[in-house]
């Protein structure tokens, strides 16, 4: 090897060596899929949890929030461990922590016990994707990151595609139990490939000596800091809505808790010589606005992922079968659009392609505001393919947006804040969602019964119908006519839901076409063909 040849394998941060990098970009896929598809069944399998260990669902819930927010605290401090640890041998460890952990959630034998596993699941799960993220980033150069990251997101799209269909199956045909051991053989098979086929670049180790050299500078306070904050927060996204938001003092505490820790962690970071979370690069404009645009990406996909399910299961009657049913034509369809996107990434702008993806969500959203009641299948699935589809237009191009210009030494903290975006995004929608609704339902059902006299003509004759109904099914006259009020009254209430539904997504197609001239306003072009030194 040439003096040239031998520099650049010592700046190389490829972790794919003599290997070919695309069957780098496969192996570090297998791992996402089984943290994807987890989260996915999990949620499906909540109620049968529940039931099985003797809780109530509002004591189920902390199944899926204390694995959040051991997520949370954990993805903005991953690429400070991975250069301590070392980014290969971090991997490593998060993906065994998550394989064990998900061991130990199949024989949980109490609620508690359950909760305890999530949240040392959520911890190994929270650094699994920031760690892959920065090795895509790092194994190929600007030109084929966006086909990289079309590759990394397949695995991303096929499991919830089929996670909530396959989950209702295993619950209802097994036991809730299987849904966490079957991420053992997916484990298994992410490590004994990983430590095969992955290396650790030269240029990374050196680093890391480097950082090393002068002993361990752990940023405790700000490690304290961010835990607080994102954890704290996420509680209150997920049980405000429940607990009445600030009419709780349990709410009101966590709260005030989240919003000191980010007031005092900001400063804090931007004045430490080794912090722990690179804040500095939020106040970029490049990477910031990415940072923004994630966030939103996030609130849409996630609080559409879980309000639609929702919805046809209260509104039309769906089981839990049939609506992951009528998820999957929409992960087929992003499947289907992920080459594609990644393959005109090189060739436009990536601003452009984001605006363009925003603009079909903002019209996919409006679309759903012709929601009526005799609307079927159908109709919702084809209403989730014109979601979907836009999405590979988004993630890759941010993804690509949020790492040009970035320094090589940048990359792992980078990608941990591109997913605290997304996760941060992601439960801020869904919070915000949920309470709109709850708001709006209030609000339509008030406008509807002020309608509702029982002296109107209409009433009358509706109420006579269907107490005659009750009467024809064999029930007294007096009981027939309570039935009858008992009946209309929910037949409001559920014209009430749908109404705050149709707001809901009326609301959230103004909110994603006003994001179409902020992109094009604040990002800045990326010159996609350049290839840095060390690629």
């Amino acid at each position: 090897m040439s003096d040239a040849g031998a520099a650049r394998g010592r700046d190389s941060r490829s972790a794919a060596g003599d290997r070919n990098p695309w069957l780098i970009a496969v192996v570090v896929s297998i791992a996402t899929f089984m943290l994807v598809l987890d989260t996915a069944i999990a949620n499906v399998a909540l109620l049968n949890i529940a039931g099985d260990l003797a809780a109530g669902v509002d004591e189920a819930t902390w199944i899926i929030t204390t694995y959040l927010v051991a997520n949370a605290v954990i993805i903005p401090v991953s690429g400070w461990l991975s250069g301590v640890i070392g980014r290969k041998r971090y991997y490593m460890i998060c993906v065994a922590v998550f394989t064990l952990a998900s061991f130990a959630c199949g024989l949980a034998w109490n609620l508690q016990s359950l909760i305890v596993f999530r949240i040392i699941q959520g911890l190994g799960g929270g650094g699994m994707a920031p760690s892959e993220q920065a090795i895509l980033a790092d194994t190929f150069p600007p030109e084929k990151r966006a086909q990289a990251f079309a590759l990394y997101g397949i695995a991303v799209i096929i499991a919830p595609t089929i996670g909530p269909t396959l989950g209702g199956w295993i619950t209802d045909n097994y036991s809730w139990h299987w849904i966490f051991l079957i991420n053992i053989p997916f484990g298994i098979l992410s490590l004994t490939l990983v430590h095969w086929l992955l290396v650790e670049p030269e240029a990374l180790e050196r680093e890391r000596r480097e950082r090393l050299a002068g002993g361990i500078r752990i940023d405790w306070v700000g490690f304290l800091l961010v835990a607080l904050a994102l954890g704290c927060l996420e509680i209150v996204l997920d049980r405000g809505q429940e607990d009445d938001w600030f009419s709780s003092g349990f709410i009101i505490t966590f709260a005030a808790i989240s919003a000191v820790s980010f007031l005092a962690f900001v400063p804090w970071e931007c004045s430490h010589e080794d912090p722990v979370v690179d804040v500095k690069l939020l106040f970029t404009r490049q990477f910031g606005t990415a940072f923004l645009v994630m966030c939103a990406v996030g609130a849409i996909l996630f609080g559409s992922t879980q309000i639609l399910p929702q919805m046809l299961q209260t509104n039309f009657g769906y089981t839990p079968y049939l609506a992951g049913l009528v998820l999957m034509p929409g992960g087929f369809a992003m499947l289907l659009m992920m080459p594609l996107a990644g393959a005109v990434s090189n060739v436009i702008q990536p601003k452009y392609l984001i605006a363009f993806g925003m603009a079909v969500i903002a019209f996919a959203m409006w679309h759903m505001t012709s929601l009526n009641a005799d609307v079927g299948f159908g109709y919702f699935a084809w209403a989730r393919v014109f979601q979907m589809i836009a999405l590979p237009f988004l993630f890759i191009p941010i993804n690509t947006a949020a790492y040009a210009d970035l320094p090589a030494e940048k990359t792992n903290q980078a990608s941990a804040l591109v997913n605290v975006a997304r996760n941060l995004g992601g439960s801020i929608g869904i919070s915000l969602a949920n309470t709109e609704l709850a708001q709006m339902s209030q609000v339509h059902q008030s406008f509807l019964v002020e309608h509702v006299a029982p002296s109107s003509h209409a009433y009358q004759e509706t109420s006579r119908q269907v107490a005659a109904y009750f009467m024809a099914q064999g029930q007294p006259a007096v009981k027939a006519q309570a039935q009858a009020i008992g009946w209309l009254g929910q037949l409001i209430g559920q014209q009430a839901a749908l109404l705050a539904y149709i707001d809901l997504f009326a609301l959230a197609a103004v909110f994603t076409a006003l994001m179409v001239p902020l992109v094009l306003l604040l990002l800045r072009p990326v010159d996609v063909g350049a290839v840095p030194a060390g690629h």
